[in-house]
């Protein structure tokens, strides 16, 4: 019987690509130990972390003192290596939608509203806080009529794929969560119900990122 390899997380609280690995690593009942980068201080492009990741992003999941970097490519190893409980259907059409409804998160919602972009409309173009939340909250919003679009022709139950959650839930829930926090996104259909499931299961309750140790403490 292979043995389980070691693993260790470096990421941070409120990063989504982070809450969307931290999912699947509790779905899966994996151990892991855990350390944060801090995001907000930049401290991503430290030479130390750097040599870590060379991309200065997080997550980074290191595997027996390998480091894995982007989730999707993760997630994907995640479940090649622990295929159990399966967070992809076994129908090959299935799997390919699944995977389609995380795409429109990690590859058209998310960079849009990533820090570096933001920064960017912030610094170098000069756009006051306003515009660039107004910028995010756009994409963030056609991206979610777009998910509801694809989602009314998913098999029925309270995940994105029927009644157990997928690799699309990982990346659609942290989505959800950064768009009601950050823009005042409103949820409805589909996608509200997928956000009421994930408050009440315990691996998404463990992976949110107020119950991360690094997230700040309420005063």
């Amino acid at each position: 019987m292979p043995q389980t390899p070691a693993l260790a997380l470096i990421d941070y609280w409120r990063s989504g690509t982070s809450h969307r690995l931290r999912i699947a690593l509790e779905l899966k009942g994996l151990r892991y130990a855990r350390s944060h980068v801090d995001l907000g201080a930049g401290a991503q492009h430290a030479a130390d972390f750097m040599a870590v990741n060379p991309q200065g992003l997080a997550p980074v999941l290191i595997v027996d003192g390998t480091p894995l970097t982007q989730t999707p490519a993760i997630l994907e190893w995640l479940e090649e290596t622990v295929p159990v409980p399966a967070l992809l259907p076994p129908d090959p059409a299935a799997r390919a939608h699944v995977r389609a409804l995380a795409a429109v998160v990690a590859c058209d919602i998310h960079p849009l509203g990533n820090v570096r972009v933001l920064n960017y409309l912030r610094n170098e173009l000069g756009q006051d806080d306003a515009a660039v939340a107004g910028f995010a909250r756009r994409w963030t919003v056609d991206g979610f009529a777009a998910l509801e679009r694809l989602l009314a022709n998913a098999p029925p139950g309270p995940w994105a794929w029927g009644e157990a959650p997928t690799l699309a839930d990982c990346c659609i829930v942290p989505q959800l969560y950064a768009a009601v926090d950050r823009y005042g996104v409103a949820l409805s259909g589909r996608l509200a119900a997928i956000a009421a499931a994930a408050e009440g299961h315990p691996a998404f309750i463990a992976a949110h990122p107020l119950s991360q140790p690094d997230a700040p403490k309420p005063k």
